[in-house]
């Protein structure tokens, strides 16, 4: 590895896929007991989570702050390794400037080492696809400002889209207003969300039914995706496995040569989505 590759664990991304990537840990509370997430999603016992979430468990979760990454960030940099750490969205979380914070400062610490954060402008496998190529750069030798270039040139390129199953638990963080909400559960109405360009998620479609949501979700692919080098496809899911395959089987059709991951949606993001969250993500002309 020709530089050090960091994320957290809200990037989703299971063992088998972590190839030269550490994961930060995120802290949360459930009903006020505070819990850490490692980034283990292999062992997240997801049916629990959501269930928990669906009998009135309060999860609030806690940005990254910048004395974990100068605690982290510092080792390697004295022993002369750059290092790039992928953050979830600034448009969803203060963790990315907590990251800048650090990163300025171990610059003028170290002078001649680099530090590149990158805003993935996205959550879930939406950082995770940006990590996990920034990690096959620094496998094949590419110093970490070249990488940087490429990495940040590649955000606007990372897709996601999803839909949830309850717009409760978006009107909780604001993304729905309570009518809207309310109206949506009465209909049985599914918005088709997205990170869009600022990393802001917002609603691009709505359907009526989930599975007019999933076609809806495929339809994106459909006219977005793109093949590429590292042409991957990842899924997760909020507790809805047989969806998640459902979904997976389209998009088979439509880019039968694309490597498809599905994986359970870890806590950290999830608790703001919601149990029945679906999302898709891929490399895409534009969001």
């Amino acid at each position: 590895m020709s530089f050090a590759v960091f994320t957290d664990g809200s990037a989703n991304l299971p063992k088998k896929l972590l190839d030269g990537i550490t994961l930060l840990p995120c802290d949360y509370t459930i009903n006020g007991v505070p819990a850490t997430y490692a980034g283990d999603v292999d062992s997240f016992d997801a049916h629990v989570f959501y269930e928990g979430l669906k009998s009135g468990d309060v999860v609030k979760t806690s940005l990254l702050n910048t004395h974990l990454f100068l605690t982290h960030f510092t080792p390697l940099l004295e022993a002369g390794t750059d290092v790039m750490y992928l953050s979830m969205s600034s448009g969803i979380s203060g963790t990315y400037n907590a990251a800048v914070a650090a990163a300025k400062e171990l610059m003028e610490e170290f002078p001649d080492r680099f530090v590149h954060i990158v805003d993935s402008m996205g959550c879930g496998f939406g950082t995770g696809i940006l990590v996990m190529k920034a990690a096959r750069l620094s496998r094949e030798g590419m110093s970490c400002r070249e990488a940087s270039k490429i990495i940040d040139d590649a955000v606007p390129h990372a897709c996601q889209y999803f839909t949830v199953d309850d717009l409760n638990f978006l009107k909780k963080t604001g993304r729905v207003s309570g009518v809207t909400a309310a109206i949506g559960t009465v209909l049985n109405i599914k918005p088709i969300l997205y990170g869009d360009s600022t990393g802001h998620i917002v609603a691009c479609s709505k359907v009526r039914g989930r599975k007019n949501a999933i076609n809806a979700i495929a339809d994106k692919f459909r006219e977005k995706h793109i093949e590429t080098d590292d042409d991957i496809v990842c899924i997760s899911h909020g507790d809805c496995l047989d969806e998640a395959k459902t979904l997976a089987g389209i998009v088979s059709q439509i880019a039968p040569k694309a490597r498809i991951e599905i994986c359970q949606h870890e806590p950290f993001s999830g608790a703001h989505v919601g149990p029945g969250m679906l999302a898709l993500f891929f490399w895409g002309k534009e969001r």
